[in-house]
């Protein structure tokens, strides 16, 4: 996956303005204790990344 459909499924889901504040501050355990933000820096695949977001909050299937 790349990251800007990566950023495209975020926004979608969370919304134009929230998508970068909630990959900035929300924690998730599947990804270490890091943020969204933490783990793509960090050098972790946007799909594992997505998957992660997908576990941790109801995505639309269609996004997923």
């Amino acid at each position: 996956m790349r990251l800007t459909d990566f950023w495209n499924r975020m926004r979608r889901h969370f919304g134009e303005a929230y998508a970068e504040s909630w990959a900035k501050d929300y924690v998730i355990a599947g990804l270490g204790g890091r943020t969204v933000e933490q783990a793509l820096a960090e050098g972790v695949a946007a799909k594992q990344v997505w998957q992660a977001v997908c576990q941790e909050v109801d995505v639309d299937p269609r996004l997923r």
